[in-house]
């Protein structure tokens, strides 16, 4: 297929693509964008990433102050289109992955659009679910998707990604980058096939892929790609990139140069945060934290808020980094789904060393004590956490959340999955 042209699009497409500052050069310094992060999870670990880490003067993609549940999305979506007039974009990039956090996605954009009909929305991923959600993007309405597509080479991608999980199995190597393309490759043709823009990001990182990008940009360019994105590598701290070189603006730009040869190319982007307001040069996102924010009297007294408490598995009380069979200590928070307190530690004992040294008797007995502990909470937020053990809580009524983030974050997602499963239970 040959790139899209404006014949192909509808006229409320373009008048669109014309408001939306990342997909038209003529539109940053004229509109505003909101990212709205309600999808801390990701299902694919970059070696340039490092999402756990928040700093009010960090600007680059991955990192949020907050993580809003769908419900508070709109509220915040209201409250930001109320003080920003030139407010045309809502785009989901985040902090993890907009498909990965899927009914999270899919709610809050449905959220928006019952109050605002004339609101661009758009999606960035890294596509390995793309081929699943396709079909729900373009049934949604969704026009504008940007997908990270690194390189071509599963070779190449064995050193870019760390992992990818999918359908309930961990990849590495070749095997994952291979997977991850074929996924990628296989969404952007239907995005693209069903009138959706698409927009293609590439990391440019010296030395490992920066050969490999013309011949990526060629590729979705015969898919019909829009536009593509050549970015230069962010060492975030903490991610196995840190210590690489920064890519500079002018290898950047001749790289750039090169591609323009064969399809646009964007060169306004600013890597923005998950969170990010405002318009491109000019991010708000602190200015409307939600924290900052006083509700609306009438929808507090109409909507009481739920309280929560859900015990977590941390090994010091930051990241969500222990198996729960591992677990010593249980930290309890309570809060309202947006801010929570520590109110206890529950000392346990460790059920689970390893199989070979663990008996199983003393393995059961062990987990069911510790169960019985857990009867006042709604959620357990753990690393990871064993079948039988899943099971048990999930007969109590216990939700379980698998994750590894920040405990803020984490907690805040888990209460919107309780959230979201409440809801789907009652319309269902």
């Amino acid at each position: 297929m040959g790139c899209v042209c404006s014949g192909t699009l509808s006229a409320d497409t373009l008048e669109k693509t014309n408001k939306h500052p990342c997909y038209s050069a003529d539109a940053h310094h004229k509109y505003a964008r909101m990212h709205l992060p309600v999808a801390p999870r990701c299902n694919v670990q970059c070696n340039y990433c490092n999402r756990k880490f928040d700093c009010v003067n960090e600007s680059r993609p991955g990192v949020t102050s907050e993580v809003l549940t769908p419900a508070l999305a709109r509220d915040k979506f209201s409250w930001v289109k109320g003080e920003i007039e030139n407010l045309s974009v809502v785009g989901i990039a985040g902090p993890g992955d907009a498909l990965a956090d899927w009914p999270s996605t899919k709610q809050t954009i449905e959220n928006i659009k019952a109050i605002d009909q004339t609101i661009t929305f758009c999606l960035s991923t890294n596509g390995l679910l793309l081929p699943k959600y396709a079909s729900e993007i373009v049934a949604l309405g969704i026009r504008h998707v940007t997908v990270t597509v690194n390189t071509l080479e599963p070779a190449i991608g064995a050193k870019i990604y760390k992992f990818v999980s999918y359908q309930g199995k961990h990849y590495v190597g070749s095997q994952a980058a291979e997977l991850l393309l074929a996924n990628q490759l296989a969404g952007i043709e239907y995005l693209v096939q069903h009138g959706v823009l698409v927009k293609i990001n590439i990391v440019m990182i010296k030395g490992i892929n920066d050969r490999d990008i013309p011949a990526v940009v060629k590729k979705v360019k015969a898919l019909g790609v829009f536009v593509t994105n050549i970015m230069p590598l962010i060492p975030a701290p903490g991610s196995a990139f840190e210590h690489l070189p920064q890519t500079s603006m002018k290898e950047l730009n001749a790289l750039r140069n090169v591609c323009q040869l064969d399809i646009h190319q964007m060169r306004h982007c600013q890597q923005c945060r998950a969170d990010a307001i405002g318009l491109l040069h000019e991010d708000r996102s602190q200015e409307f934290r939600m924290c900052n924010h006083a509700p609306d009297s009438k929808t507090e007294a109409s909507e009481p808020k739920k309280v929560y408490q859900i015990a977590v598995t941390s090994k010091y009380g930051k990241m969500v980094d222990q198996h729960f069979g591992h677990a010593t200590q249980l930290l309890i928070f309570q809060g309202d789904g947006q801010d929570f307190q520590l109110r206890e530690t529950r000392n346990v004992g460790q059920y689970c060393a390893g199989m070979a040294e663990c008996d199983v008797e003393d393995m059961a007995s062990g987990r069911e004590q510790i169960i019985e502990a857990l009867q006042d909470c709604n959620a357990v937020l753990t690393m990871r956490i064993g079948y039988h053990a899943k099971e048990q809580l999930g007969k109590k009524g216990i939700f379980i959340s698998e994750y590894c983030d920040t405990v803020e974050n984490g907690l805040r997602y888990t209460a919107s999955q309780i959230a979201e499963l409440a809801s789907r239970q009652v319309s269902g």
